[in-house]
């Protein structure tokens, strides 16, 4: 079976061409740089130099490859993470995965590609009681920067589920951490929570909900061929408050505890985004994932010590 990858070289994408070539599919992985190009031919995939933006390539590639699936991750986040470099990386980000993936989509259509799966997200669910499963729609009272991430992936989805000719299967990963990631021991998030540059603010009651990058990866190889059609929350089974995750990473890493500030500080020093991260976020299950894909994630290794402080 021929796979098609559209960012393929990301923090979900090289662990997925691993995985998909072990489970013996034929990985096509796009990228548009000649040096990634080279380090998916040697992962053993079959590189497709290709710009997203010219839809016309994007067809042709797609055409003469006759894909049975194709898993859109496209995106395009900074490698550091900082306010002034996710405001300068957005307008791109967004463009990329509305405009390039669009373009995806309709070749996939085009050439009668089976299944399209889209990367979406699993840590923007309404407030409520428990974890959100699936069927809980989006948040709607948030900052206006959330409220434009959470118009997009409600967008992207609706693209994907309205199209009658495809399979369409959304993939709600959690927060992604391991290698490659902003949460890795080399993560600019890692390097924050080091020089205590990552507060934990007001209650910290916001829930966040996890997913190591091969076990989203796995899930990802699943759902090639499981899964009925619609959204899947690909998270870990212990989704865990800012007050509770962040000492014990901080701990983790060897790094000093968090300093706590207060919501009012935060609003007026780095605004309501962080604030809303540290003290609304809704957890999110995964026993849709589970019972569809057979997902089986790993725990984190800083759960333990969680444990430990509560």
């Amino acid at each position: 079976m021929k796979v098609f990858i559209a960012g393929a070289t990301g923090a979900i994408g090289r662990p997925l061409i691993c995985q998909l070539l072990d489970a013996g599919y034929d990985a096509f992985g796009m990228t548009r740089s000649v040096y990634r190009a080279h380090l998916l031919t040697q992962q053993g995939a079959i590189a497709e130099l290709l710009d997203i933006f010219d839809a016309d390539a994007v067809q042709s590639a797609l055409q003469r490859i006759q894909p049975d699936v194709v898993i859109d991750l496209l995106t395009a986040l900074p490698k550091q993470l900082t306010p002034e470099s996710i405001a300068a990386a957005a307008a791109l980000d967004e463009r990329t995965r509305r405009i390039g993936g669009s373009n995806l989509q309709s070749a996939a259509q085009k050439v009668g590609v089976r299944r399209y799966i889209l990367q979406s997200s699993a840590f923007w669910y309404a407030p409520g009681v428990g974890l959100a499963d699936e069927s809980t729609p989006f948040a709607s009272e948030v900052p206006s920067a959330i409220s434009d991430s959470i118009k997009m992936y409600a967008d992207l989805e609706q693209r994907v589920f309205s199209a009658h000719d495809l399979e369409g299967i959304a993939l709600r990963y959690g927060f992604l951490y391991g290698a490659g990631t902003w949460y890795a021991p080399d993560g600019a998030i890692a390097s924050q929570v080091r020089q205590q540059q990552f507060p934990l603010v007001g209650n910290g009651q916001g829930i966040w909900s996890w997913v190591h990058v091969e076990d989203a990866a796995a899930a990802t190889v699943a759902a090639v061929e499981k899964g009925t059609p619609g959204a899947f929350n690909i998270v870990d089974d212990t989704p865990l408050q800012q007050q509770v995750w962040l000492p014990a990473y901080a701990q983790w890493l060897g790094a000093k505890p968090p300093l706590h500030v207060s919501v009012e500080n935060t609003l007026q020093v780095q605004g309501a985004d962080l604030v809303y991260y540290a003290t609304q976020l809704r957890g999110a299950s995964n026993a849709k994932a589970k019972r569809e894909l057979g997902f089986q994630p790993r725990s984190r290794e800083w759960l333990a010590i969680a444990s430990q402080i509560h």
